[in-house]
């Protein structure tokens, strides 16, 4: 495989405003480990091998177990995540796949959880991280050589 384009160097302008929701995020009272983990579960979902490499790294040297990270994908099905953590990763598959176009069910489930604000937050995240894995998708940007905190 071969990169067709390199994004984040030939579209420096428009990248810098998704560089400005990732500064705001890294601010948001949500749990900064609550993010990586639906960043992860996004990438897992769209399939993109670039953000899966990253996130995993970002994830493993922050101190995530290697169970929780080979569990989450069936996070349903596994005792190893928090309610809270639970309901940011079902708010990420129902925002990122818009099965039943976000529930009612999903929606109250998740404000169980967080806040008005929060949920706006987490939302932000969702999208966000959808919006990369597009880009690296599209352009076929090059897994593997991430190292862990490159990008703060």
């Amino acid at each position: 495989m071969e990169q067709r384009i390199n994004a984040f160097e030939k579209g420096q302008a428009a990248m810098k405003s998704l560089y400005g929701i990732g500064g705001y995020l890294n601010k948001s009272i949500v749990e900064q480990s609550i993010f990586h983990l639906i960043y992860f579960r996004v990438s897992q979902i769209n399939g993109c091998a670039y953000c899966l490499d990253m996130h995993s790294k970002d994830l493993r040297a922050a101190g995530e177990t290697e169970q929780r990270l080979y569990g989450l994908s069936a996070w349903r099905e596994t005792p190893y995540f928090s309610e809270r953590e639970c309901a940011a990763l079902a708010w990420a598959e129902a925002v990122t796949t818009l099965k039943d176009q976000v529930s009612d069910e999903v929606y109250y489930y998740v404000r169980k959880q967080f806040s008005e604000e929060e949920l706006v937050d987490l939302t932000l995240a969702v999208t966000t991280i959808n919006t990369y894995n597009r880009i690296n998708i599209a352009f076929r940007v090059i897994p593997g050589g991430y190292q862990p905190g490159q990008y703060k």
